[in-house]
């Protein structure tokens, strides 16, 4: 018997750039999702997340994984706008699409952010073919365990859409 997890919450995202149009994880089924969500001023972010994100996203098949950026500010808020976002996937050649987590009214921590209970950047969620997180980790991961989980991840078969009943 399979483990039950988690069906990952809905992005909350207010622009996506690289990206044709607008992204959500339902249009993802059926492929592994890896949301890599970080800050243009986060030194781990810069160092090792990002790196990381580009990775795996020329690693893998698009067919099977596809990479997603969140640009998920929760401080200095002035100086990370779309526009400097823009220029820093420029500078940092990010290929993948980075969508930028929505504001919340009276809050620093953006929409996204507080759905997925991350506590900082660089944040990682894994999420299977069937929409379930089955990896939500804070900080540094080493490359060979992400390696691993996506492999793995990658053999599983996503579960048919369960019969309608009229």
């Amino acid at each position: 018997m399979k483990p039950e997890f988690e069906t990952a919450p809905a992005l909350h995202v207010s622009e996506w750039i690289n990206a044709d149009k607008h992204i959500t994880l339902a249009d993802l089924r059926g492929r592994v999702v890896v949301l890599h969500a970080f800050q243009m001023l986060c030194p781990g972010c810069v160092s090792h997340g990002i790196p990381q994100a580009i990775n795996i996203y020329n690693a893998f098949s698009r067919n099977d994984v596809v990479v997603l950026g969140l640009h998920t500010v929760f401080e200095h808020h002035a100086v990370m706008g779309p526009e400097a976002l823009k220029v820093f996937m420029r500078e940092y050649r990010i290929p993948f699409p980075v969508g930028v987590d929505d504001a919340v009214s009276g809050s620093d921590i953006p929409m996204t952010m507080q759905a997925y209970g991350w506590r900082g950047t660089p944040s990682m969620v894994v999420i299977d073919r069937n929409g379930a997180v089955r990896l939500n980790h804070f900080g540094m991961l080493d490359d060979l365990r992400v390696g691993a989980l996506l492999g793995q991840l990658v053999t599983e078969q996503a579960s048919p859409p369960p019969a309608k009943s009229f």
